[in-house]
């Protein structure tokens, strides 16, 4: 009789996810404040007058713009959540393009 190797090593067959949405709902309101906190903090980074805190500051505040954008777009995708707690980053949004273009 042949040896036949044990087969508990191997991993059990699972079914592919690939193209499968996560169904996890709206964007929580924590995200949105996170967000709206994280442009605080990046703007008070850049009044500072170290020259590396500036730095800091703004690229913490380019790093924010495509990950806000993302957000939103997910928002639009699986649901906003809270309205009123989307508008304060969309405000810092605003606020840091049109200060950055103009």
């Amino acid at each position: 009789m042949a040896h036949v190797a044990p087969t508990s090593h191997r991993r059990a067959t699972r079914a592919s996810h690939r193209g499968h949405r996560s169904a996890d709902g709206p964007v929580q309101i924590t995200s949105w404040l996170g967000l709206a906190f994280a442009f605080v903090v990046g703007w008070i980074l850049t009044l500072q007058s170290h020259i590396g805190v500036h730095a800091a500051g703004i690229t913490m505040l380019v790093m924010l713009v495509p990950i806000t954008i993302g957000t939103f777009v997910a928002g639009f995708k699986q649901g906003v959540g809270s309205w009123k707690a989307a508008l304060l980053p969309a405000a810092w949004l605003a606020f840091t393009v049109l200060k950055f273009f103009f």
